[in-house]
Formats: C-alpha cells, sequence, structure tokens
C-alpha cells in the first residue's frame, strides 16, 4: 500500500485517496476501511459531505432542505437496500407528483385518474388505451426524427401538448420539435388509478435526513475528510501531479473532462437554478412537488421540502413554509452539473475520455461526472460497492 511522502511535504499518505465526498465516494471509502482496515482521506472542494445528496435542516421552517433538489431514495436491488439499511432507517414515505395545466392540477406520471380528469369522462382501462392510440393521428405507426413528434406518436396530441411539450421545453430551453426523438424512448401511460411516481420494492427518506445517513457511513477514524480542497491545486499535498508521482491510489468522482484538463473538449451537461419562496402558511402546495407544464411560469418544477417529513411535523413551524422554484439550463464551466445532454456527439466523445481513463495507472473513475451518466442514488450505490470489488481492492492489495 502507498504511504510515501510529497516530494516537497511531509506528509504521510493515506493508502488511499479519494476525490469527492458523494454516495460513490463515501461507499468506497467505507467498504475500503471495512474489507482491508485501510487509511483513507477524502478530499472535497465543497465545504460539505454527501455531494448533491447532501441536505439541511432549515431553522425558520424546520424543514429538511434537499440543497441540490429534490433526492428520493428506492430501489428494487437487495443488496443496496441492505447496504444502506446499515447506516440508516427510512421512513414510509410514497413520492407522488402532481402537474398545474391551465388552471388545474392533475396527477402525474399519466394515468387514468389523469385521462378521465382530462377528458371529462370515465373511461375504463381498455377505452382509454384506445382513445390514446387514435390520438396519434397521422404520427402512428411512423418513425418520428424530433420529440415533439415523437410524443405525439407515444400519447396523441392532448395529452403530450398539456404534460409533457411545454415542461420538456422549459427543461431543455429549446422548442421540442427541434430535439432529438431519442430523449424521449418511451412516455409511461398507466391505464389504472396508480399514481404512485416509483415503482421499485423499497421507497423512502432517511429518518434523520441525508447528512446524518452519510456521516455514519464514515464514522471510522481511520477515514479522514477534507473539505474546501481542490484536487487540481497543487499548493495542498493532495494534488493529481503529487498522488500520482507517489503512487498512491485514487478514485476520481469529479468531471472526467476536468481530469484531463479538457484536452478533447467539454461534456455538456444541464443544470438548475433554484429561488426560494418563503409563505407566512403551514402549507401552500399540499404535496412535496408541483410540475408546472405551461409555458407562461418560468419554472419547471416547485418543491415544498415539509410535506416530504409528515411525520415531523411536531418539530415543524406551523406558520411558515420554505419552497424552491426550480429553473433548468444549459451548464457552462463553473455551473453544478446534473443531466448529462448525452448528444451522439457527447458519446463519442466520452467514450474517448473513457479510453483515456482506463488507460489511467492507479485511478478509478467513478460516479455520475466521472463515468458521464445520470444515476438515481440506489445506482450510484450499487456501482461503488462493484467498483469497489472489482478494482479498487485490487489496488490496495499491490
Amino acid at each position: 500500500m502507498a504511504g510515501a511522502p510529497n516530494n516537497s511535504e511531509t506528509t504521510q499518505y493515506p493508502d488511499l485517496v479519494i476525490v469527492g465526498a458523494g454516495l460513490f465516494g463515501l461507499t468506497v471509502a467505507q467498504q475500503a476501511v471495512e474489507h482491508t482496515g485501510a487509511r483513507v482521506r477524502i478530499i472535497d472542494i465543497r465545504d460539505h459531505i454527501g455531494g448533491n445528496a447532501y441536505s439541511y435542516f432549515d431553522e425558520e421552517t424546520g424543514a429538511e432542505i434537499h440543497k441540490y433538489g429534490a433526492h428520493l431514495f428506492h430501489t428494487s436491488n437487495r443488496r443496496v437496500w441492505d447496504y444502506v439499511n446499515r447506516f440508516t432507517s427510512f421512513t414510509n414515505y410514497v413520492h407522488r407528483v402532481y402537474a398545474t395545466h391551465d388552471g388545474e392540477v392533475y396527477p402525474l406520471p399519466i394515468n387514468l385518474g389523469t385521462i378521465n380528469q382530462f377528458f371529462h369522462a370515465h373511461y375504463t382501462p381498455a377505452e382509454a388505451q384506445k382513445l390514446i392510440a387514435g390520438q396519434a393521428g397521422e404520427l402512428a405507426g411512423t418513425d418520428p426524427a424530433n420529440l415533439n413528434d415523437k410524443g405525439i406518436q407515444l400519447i396523441g396530441r392532448p395529452l403530450y401538448e398539456a404534460f409533457i411539450k411545454n415542461y420538456t421545453g422549459k427543461q431543455w430551453q429549446t422548442d421540442p420539435a427541434e430535439l432529438p426523438a431519442a430523449i424521449i424512448k418511451r412516455l409511461p401511460v398507466r391505464f389504472n388509478y396508480d399514481n404512485r411516481y416509483f415503482k421499485d420494492t423499497w421507497e423512502g427518506l432517511p429518518a434523520d435526513g441525508y447528512t446524518k445517513w452519510m456521516e455514519r457511513m464514515i464514522d471510522d477514524p481511520r477515514i479522514t475528510v477534507s473539505l474546501g480542497v481542490d484536487f487540481f491545486d497543487e499548493s495542498q499535498p493532495y494534488n493529481k501531479e503529487a498522488l500520482k508521482a507517489a503512487g498512491v491510489p485514487v478514485v476520481y468522482t469529479g468531471p472526467v473532462d476536468r481530469y484531463f484538463g479538457y484536452e478533447l473538449g467539454d461534456l455538456k451537461w444541464r443544470t438548475v437554478d433554484f429561488k426560494e419562496v418563503r409563505y407566512d402558511e403551514d402549507d401552500h402546495f399540499g404535496c412535496p412537488v408541483m410540475n408546472f407544464s405551461d409555458a407562461d411560469v418560468p419554472y419547471t418544477r416547485a418543491i415544498e421540502f415539509k410535506n416530504f417529513n409528515p411525520e415531523r411535523r411536531d418539530a415543524q413551524n406551523p406558520d411558515k413554509t420554505v419552497v424552491w422554484e426550480e429553473y433548468s439550463r444549459f451548464a457552462e464551466r463553473g455551473d453544478e452539473p446534473y443531466y448529462p445532454v448525452n448528444t451522439d456527439a457527447d458519446k463519442a466523445l466520452y467514450a474517448r475520455y473513457e479510453a483515456k481513463a482506463a488507460a489511467e495507472p492507479n485511478t478509478v473513475f467513478g460516479g455520475r461526472l466521472g463515468t458521464y451518466k445520470y444515476y438515481d442514488m440506489h445506482q450510484v450505490i450499487d456501482t461503488a460497492l462493484t467498483a469497489y470489488e472489482e478494482q479498487v481492492a485490487p489496488m490496495l492489495k499491490k
């Protein structure tokens, strides 16, 4: 195991350095300590652990604020469910989403309740299926090239234009007729009254909050966390060049293009901006997430954090609530990258970066940013457990 000091410092390096204190990095750190007794140093440029799953409690309302947008835990993966339950219990929260369209609120995903409310009807499941199939019109049986036509083909023009078209346009800052059809390979429509958003076996929110959960993951004296540390800042000892020179194994969860100095070009991402609004009332929307499907509302959705945790009502302020309005746009360097754009050009560019990453000695790339993929939390943890077993553990045994 590596332990050589920095040439210009008296630093005694740990056995493993992890760049990024998100769920991927925390999982690998926990596994390394548990299975090999390794000494691990986690560094992160932010001032907190947890990556985009980080949360904090708002003093005025008592709400748990998800700093980087709503995070809902759900999985059907037994390995992941057993693993996370070592560090937290979960509430019985079940995620349901509603959408405001033309002054009326509808349940999402589109289901029989949405359909019957929208058409002021009482269709049976078979009648609703026949109706939707017939509303594709001239696009039925075709292979549309753009998102707009694909959406109409999938769910018919009325529902597409009410719930998908303008919402998607706001997400992408682009007319859906100019977006590739591949963005929406399918649009789920349920021909029953089930409006549960996820279909996974297990679902809930960490009982004590996300940050407490993640603090427990690394509650071990062999794990040291250094916050506000930039991996690319050569004035601090845990920088890329110094670690490479010393042969220290590294798990890197930052942007893969940044690691290589953007030498092949920038991978494209979408980001999200939030506008906070406070109301002098107990409950503003009556649900945690409200989508806004119409073009005249500039934000895509609003998150009312108190409503994620009704079990905490006694600890919350009944006279105040806080809402975050969510605005989507293309990311630039310096923005928080959320969703990979993933055009064919982006995929080709990532393939070239992926080849460079595979050839990088003593370095494992992981997480959303390190692999240019959108992951839900359970997927991050699953890939981290696998990466530890297949890539990190062999490095530590050298």
